[in-house]
């Protein structure tokens, strides 16, 4: 198993194409994660700018005459906005040194698919995309609900079952994982 030289947790990432159902999945799967006492943490990648502030709040204003990174403070969160380099695409590496790995046991993540860490992958036939599996060899299971007779050298998952999903990540996924050696 190789993770990213930043990880200080195990990180698992949920890769397919748009459409295929991530965040269905993870907005069912961290719940279960949760209640086992699993401390989940997620980082997801857009493919496109976006704007999490607004103009005429003080903070956007600041960050657009050029303050970066922008911290914004209250007593129930925080949000960090710092500016890339136009064009300049954001490794999976690079963005861990700013994520607080401190208080996570995992984290998951969304997208990063053409980068080398642990994932699963989420297949719809219907989408009618090829499997980014056997060409990238960092997946470690498949979560569809094709092919129930699939046979394959990784780990088939019922995408329609967060459950089974949860007890690959906690029984197999995490135990490798402990082999590694985290900062």
């Amino acid at each position: 198993m190789k993770f990213p030289s930043n990880a200080c947790v195990p990180l698992l990432g949920f890769a397919a194409y748009s459409g295929a159902g991530k965040t269905t999945l993870l907005k069912q799967l961290i719940p279960i994660l949760t209640a086992q006492g699993i401390r989940v943490g997620l980082i997801k990648h857009a493919h496109h700018d976006f704007e999490v502030d607004y103009p005429g709040k003080d903070s956007y204003e600041l960050r657009k005459v050029g303050a970066t990174p922008v911290m914004l403070c209250s007593s129930r969160r925080r949000a960090v906005f710092t500016e890339h380099p136009a064009g300049v695409e954001a490794s999976l590496n690079q963005e861990l040194k700013f994520f607080d790995q401190t208080h996570v046991d995992l984290i998951l993540v969304e997208g990063f698919k053409q980068e080398t860490f642990p994932k699963i992958e989420i297949y719809r036939r219907a989408l009618g995309k090829p499997w980014l599996y056997p060409e990238d060899p960092m997946i470690i299971a498949i979560a569809t609900e094709e092919y129930p007779e699939l046979r394959l050298p990784i780990q088939r998952l019922d995408i329609n079952s967060p459950a089974q999903v949860a007890e690959f990540i906690l029984t197999r996924f995490l135990a490798d994982a402990k082999a590694y050696p985290f900062m």
